[in-house]
């Protein structure tokens, strides 16, 4: 019986290393306004922002905390050409109150476009952690067929007054879809587990 559980606990731990090594190949560090390069000819992009409200409870404002969704379709010819590309902020910057901590993203998000979004390296994933807002990258990028999940560097944390750094970068991907709404869900170390929240994701 021990030995049984030595394997499985072995077999275990290499599914999960497996994992991890495959979710740290889909993201890449970029710089803004670098990457906008990827989908513009002239390096400037034209944004659709929508917002989706995280329901934390104890909050001293309501709709103080958000999910951000931001879309814009890459030019002709350029490397993202016939994608669109899709960014996401998770910000707690203008909530004030006591709620347990975030700790990622879940994303039904369908295929996802490889794009050279740093010179001679391609990536699914990047992550705009220089140029832009945010203090919170991501630490992994995990996809379960259509389903992606993000791990953020650390918890974003509400304890207390507004804090203008409570935020992640932008992070981001392509697809060929146009943006249709969804329901997507962040997950949290305490209880409810999964926050529902409004998000926009390529038609899949």
């Amino acid at each position: 019986m021990r030995i049984c559980k030595a394997v499985a606990g072995a077999m275990v731990a290499l599914a999960l290393s497996s994992a991890a090594a495959s979710a740290q190949a889909l993201k890449v560090d970029v710089n803004a306004p670098a990457v906008n390069c990827v989908f513009s000819t002239n390096c400037t992009i034209v944004v659709n922002d929508s917002i989706g409200y995280v329901p934390l409870p104890y909050l001293q404002t309501p709709k103080t905390a958000w999910l951000q969704s931001r879309t814009y379709t890459a030019m002709a010819g350029t490397p993202a050409a016939g994608f669109t590309s899709y960014e996401y902020r998770l910000s707690l910057t203008e909530a004030a109150g006591h709620a347990d901590c975030l700790g990622g993203l879940v994303l039904n998000f369908g295929p996802v476009a490889t794009l050279p979004y740093v010179s001679g390296q391609t990536a699914e994933v990047f992550v705009i952690t220089t140029g832009g807002l945010g203090t919170v990258g991501v630490k992994s990028a995990q996809k379960f067929g259509n389903v992606i999940e993000f791990d953020f560097d650390k918890p974003l944390c509400l304890s207390g007054g507004a804090d203008i750094a409570n935020t992640t970068y932008f992070f981001g991907l392509a697809a060929a879809g146009a943006p249709t709404p969804v329901s997507a869900q962040i997950f949290s170390v305490g209880m409810p587990p999964l926050y529902a929240v409004d998000a926009r994701v390529p038609a899949h």
